[in-house]
């Protein structure tokens, strides 16, 4: 048996015992190929290819993936091979083919066979659900056309598929499609292998397939003579909305709440009820040039938006007076708007009939998963709503959507020509595509580990307990679930239990190493160790910032020596303190920590996070401790300052951190901004939204290195003498990210002459962790570190923030048990 690469050509395979084969010599090879080429089309694309290259035999689904035995001369094997692996379907992606030489069959029927799928004892990759493809939705708009304005309108190269399978291999039977059999001209479409519906599992039309219906709030969900159905249901949906209403809509992985984006009663209301008051909203539009009145839009923000993946993309609000808005609530205190473009011919039909784009947040009670199911929506989502677009395919799994931005990255001129100061250009951009939550239209196709790099044992990796995705991981492939968000709710920490167990089903993983984050008290943590103990498998403990920039320099096909610097909100460290500025030496087994922020104090724990004031009132006064901070502070109570002294003076309830992201929180109060967070990097945004509107390209503030710690008591000396004298807010704020970009440099630069003097020559620069996906920040940083003549790695393929954490957890795994010999 010979395995393959996807790019190595199949040559010279007959049947055991032949020698040099002439041109016109029969063969037949048994072809086993792994990756996702379930529900994507893939066997009526053999079918068909088969037929025109005089290629016969079988091909059939198996649960590692798609196995075939095909009979022909030698050249048109050999053609059908190189077509396969060249030319596949649009959505497949083929990871493995394994060929092995056979007997030929006397008498071979002509055509290849599409046989019943079969189960064996392997792994076969899932395709994610993809966004609508254009052939269905010209159907879905063509009156003359039977699936005419039918919601759920899909074929093999589009359509739900990771939130309905239940089992594999993915047949039909095994989705939540299997209680809607096929009426005849269905059936005559799933069964033509021309038909690009043919073994399109989810494939329905409006005689046989699920049913869209409405039901206001308080009414029972099940249909009746009078619900509203169809267009019906549609129209009375789009109603509520134009009234300033809120519905609670089904969709692929679970329900949305919408309404109208210009409405500001509307979203007053979904704000309060959610006790949401200022996080972020995303919104669908119709299509790209709709967005375009609103946002700026680059051409790979274009592409992206239109890609089958779908995400929702961070896209920079416009401010000239031509620009097209929506509800200032949508983003307040925030550059960007999360846009996205429909992905299911449901959403098409709705902005269709919607005068206005449309919010789409998640539908679920705050802290708590998505809900999927009608009695799940009505007990947790009628506070908020007020009707429900039901449907009855049922959701068999959660799927969040997935949240990118593109950083447009000036590439360094050696001539002298560029400017370092962050600033769009739209002649030398270089897009560079950064996830944010990697969900729908991702999940769970597998990320790979550097090709140097093969784990030994299949192992799971718990990730954070903030935005926290698990993951499997087998030889060099690791799943990471679909995101399940914050651990801090009972709910999300069930369903990230039960995330694993749904992967470990799916691909056929049992580990046998559990890998988890230093931190005693992460749920994620406290979980992976409880199921260690309880099997008895080795558990693996990995320092969060080093997992971080594992996962940069895995996904970059690299395990290092290199720099990182890992700047986030929170990270237990290896001394015990909250970290978040981590400038070390790392490579995929270890790290070695030479800078970070100072040590400062954080009253009250994360709960400083929720009163970024009270972090900038504990660095004022343990920096400048002879500043009066009275005068910049002058709403806050003389009782709470009185508390903040003691609890600094007695050290109560006050650990140290050098984290970067609460330097940003102290900032941010200190200029105004944000006084108190009710979501995460609240504060943080808001900087980066005042320095966008500055026009300030000077140096940034002074800071000083010594004996390991980046010092800022300069810093905060003169950001406050600047604003006592009132430069204006935006100035100071652009400032500061100019500051961060300066220390960048400037520590990353201390690094390499220490590494140097060990003879060791380091120049890749690795950026990992939340603070980098602030899209200002990153997109000056880059071409400062590359002017310094590094070359930076970054997050491409998982997120920078705590959900690409398990990925690297993973990294870190395997090149220990590697260098241990570990042995199951």
């Amino acid at each position: 048996m010979r395995k393959l690469n996807p790019t190595e050509s199949l040559l010279n395979l007959t049947k055991p015992g032949s020698a040099e084969p002439s041109t016109n010599s029969v063969s037949r090879w048994r072809l086993q190929i792994s990756g996702v080429v379930q529900g994507v089309g893939f066997r009526p694309f053999l079918h068909n290819l088969a037929g025109q290259l005089n290629v016969n035999g079988w091909v059939r689904n198996t649960s590692l993936g798609v196995e075939l035995e095909v009979q022909g001369s030698t050249p048109d094997l050999e053609r059908f091979v190189s077509c396969l692996q060249n030319d596949p379907p649009p959505l497949a992606r083929i990871l493995e083919l394994e060929s092995t030489s056979i007997p030929v069959v006397i008498n071979q029927p002509a055509g290849l066979e599409i046989r019943p799928s079969h189960s064996q004892s392997g792994r076969t990759l899932v395709s994610p659900d993809v966004a609508t493809c254009a052939q269905c939705r010209r159907e879905v708009f063509d009156r003359a056309d039977r699936r005419y304005h039918y919601p759920f309108t899909n074929c093999t190269h589009c359509g739900p598929r990771f939130t309905i399978i239940v089992n594999l291999p993915y047949d039909r039977p095994y989705t939540t499609m299997a209680g809607f059999p096929l009426c005849p001209d269905c059936a005559r479409e799933y069964q033509d292998p021309t038909d690009r519906r043919f073994h399109a599992q989810p494939v329905a039309c409006p005689k046989c397939g699920p049913t869209l219906w409405y039901t206001p709030v308080g009414v029972p969900p099940e249909v009746s003579d009078n619900t509203p159905t169809g267009d019906a249901a549609l129209a009375s949906a789009v109603s509520c909305m134009e009234g300033d209403g809120v519905v609670a809509l089904q969709g692929l992985g679970g329900f949305h709440l919408a309404c109208r984006a210009d409405s500001r009663v509307a979203i007053n209301r979904l704000r309060t009820s959610k006790k949401r008051p200022a996080k972020p909203l995303a919104v669908m539009m119709r299509d790209v040039g709709e967005v375009a009145e609103y946002c700026q839009v680059s051409p790979a923000e274009t592409a992206l938006l239109a890609a089958p993946e779908a995400p929702i993309l961070l896209l920079r609000k416009r401010t000239d007076a031509a620009a097209r808005q929506l509800a200032p609530e949508i983003a307040p205190q925030n550059g960007y708007i999360g846009v996205m473009l429909p992905y299911t011919p449901l959403h098409h039909l709705l902005l269709q009939a919607a005068v206005a784009p449309l919010v789409m947040t998640s539908g679920n009670r705050q802290g708590e998963p998505l809900c999927i199911d009608h009695d799940e929506a009505r007990a947790g989502l009628s506070p908020y709503c007020d009707g429900f677009l039901f449907h009855n395919r049922p959701i068999a799994r959660r799927c969040d959507d997935s949240v990118m931005f593109v950083a447009h990255l000036i590439p360094h001129q050696s001539d002298g020509r560029h400017q370092d100061d962050g600033r769009y250009r739209p002649d030398s951009p270089q897009p560079v595509i950064q996830p944010i939550r990697r969900s729908r239209g991702l999940a769970p196709l597998p990320v790979l580990l550097p090709k140097t790099v093969t784990l030994t044992v299949p192992l799971l990796a718990a990730g954070a307990d903030l935005k926290n995705v698990p993951a499997l991981a087998i030889q060099r492939q690791v799943f990471l679930t679909q995101h399940i968000g914050d651990l801090e709710n009972l709910k999300a920490r069930e369903e990230h239990i039960r995330a694993i167990a749904d992967f470990e089903q799916f691909f056929r993983i049992q580990p046998q190493v559990v890998v988890c984050d230093l931190h005693p008290d992460y749920a994620s943590s406290r979980h992976a160790r409880q199921r260690a103990e309880t099997e008895g498998l080795p558990l693996l403990e990995v320092q969060h910032h080093h997992a971080h920039l594992a996962a940069c320099l895995a996904e970059n096909d690299r395990v290092g020596p290199a720099i990182g610097l890992s700047f986030d909100g929170t990270g237990y460290g290896t001394d015990g303190h909250i970290w978040g500025s981590e400038v070390v030496l790392t490579d995929l087994r270890d790290f070695q920590r030479f800078y970070h922020l100072e040590y400062l104090p954080l009253p009250g724990g994360d709960a400083a996070t929720r009163r970024p004031y009270r972090i900038a009132l504990a660095y004022l006064r343990t920096l400048l401790p002879d500043f009066e901070v009275n005068p910049l502070f002058p709403d806050v109570p003389d009782w709470e300052l009185s508390t903040l002294e003691v609890m600094l003076a007695q050290n109560l309830n006050t650990p140290l951190t050098s984290s970067m992201g609460r330097l940003f929180d102290a900032v941010s109060a200190l200029l105004g901004l944000c006084w108190e967070a009710t979501h995460e990097a609240q504060a943080a945004i808001a900087l980066e939204d005042a320095a966008l509107n500055s026009e300030f390209s000077g140096p940034g503030y002074e800071f000083d290195l010594a004996d390991g710690q980046i010092r800022l008591a300069s810093l905060f000396a003169q950001l406050v003498v600047d604003r006592q004298n009132g430069v204006a807010v935006p100035d100071i704020a652009r400032r500061f990210h100019r500051t961060i970009g300066e220390m960048s440099v400037a520590v990353a630069k201390a690094v390499r002459a220490r590494a140097e003097d060990k003879e060791r020559r380091v120049n890749q620069v690795a950026l990992s962790g939340g603070v980098w996906q602030n899209r200002l920040l990153l997109e000056m940083v880059v071409p400062m570190l590359q002017a310094a003549d590094f070359e930076v790695l970054l997050h491409h393929t998982v997120p920078a923030n705590d959900g690409g954490l398990a990925y690297g957890q993973v990294a870190v795994a395997a090149a220990r048990l590697t260098d241990s010999h570990f042995d199951s």
